[in-house]
């Protein structure tokens, strides 16, 4: 039985993972850790290393190695992983993943002065309920998607305000050469999938990924936006796992 870590997005925690969770273990050992300030996971000290959390977490599963699954936030963090510990990942697969030298589009930077905004002046609500455009993809309605999935999204953002108030001081350890000019030295299989409902900019980096990293193999869930995983779960496990047996992981 091989080992899978599944790495959550910046919008959510390890709860979006509970489809897998269930529907990986029948071959797969999967841990699922929740990053420094998300889910049940403070901030232990003022300089957040995520690559290192999840080495943690590999080490206090017993997981010497394993198939690094990661989304958004995620998957950046699964790429450094893949850089950084290469020893650590078997296989890679990047899900609606950002990359450190990308130009943001002015549709998600006016989405994070929205957040910022509603933030600042304490409405909490407000803010969680304006990143609900993440699962939904610019253009779809709200009524596309599961209510239900709406309300974890909503649930586990207001958990990361909660986390993250009075941490505005927190600095991230970055990787050095960033990821961005070091994508050629991924030598391990690698999968780039994201959800054709998913803001332009993902999808754009998303084809960057597959032609920059030898050998990428490319997908695209249909009528899913950023958490392809939890929105249309059948079909990602069917890309996911069906990948994972090409390749004997």
């Amino acid at each position: 039985m091989t080992d899978v870590v599944l790495i959550h997005a910046g919008i959510a925690d390890a709860r979006m993972w509970a489809p897998q969770l269930s529907s990986f273990a029948a071959a797969h050992r999967v841990l699922a850790p929740d990053l420094p300030g998300f889910g049940t996971a403070p901030y232990e000290s003022d300089v957040v290393d995520f690559r290192a959390a999840v080495r943690e977490a590999m080490d206090a599963a017993g997981m010497d190695r394993a198939a690094v699954v990661g989304n958004s936030l995620g998957g950046t963090v699964a790429l450094g992983l893949a850089l950084e510990s290469p020893e650590r990942v078997s296989a890679l697969v990047l899900v609606d993943t950002g990359i450190d030298d990308h130009e943001w589009s002015n549709e998600l930077e006016e989405l994070d002065a929205l957040e910022t905004a509603a933030f600042e002046r304490g409405d909490l609500d407000a803010a969680a309920d304006s990143q609900l455009v993440w699962v939904t993809g610019p253009g779809r309605s709200r009524a596309a998607v599961d209510p239900e999935i709406l309300d974890l999204v909503a649930t586990m953002q207001r958990n990361i305000y909660e986390l993250q108030e009075g941490h505005d001081d927190i600095l991230m350890r970055r990787l050095d050469p960033p990821a961005s000019r070091r994508l050629r030295e991924i030598a391990v299989p690698t999968l780039v999938v994201t959800g054709d409902r998913d803001f332009p900019d993902f999808l754009r980096i998303g084809d960057r990924l597959a032609a920059e990293i030898a050998g990428a193999r490319r997908a695209t869930i249909a009528d899913a936006g950023h958490l392809p995983s939890l929105e249309r779960p059948e079909e990602f496990d069917r890309i996911v796992l069906g990948f994972f047996d090409e390749h004997r992981i």
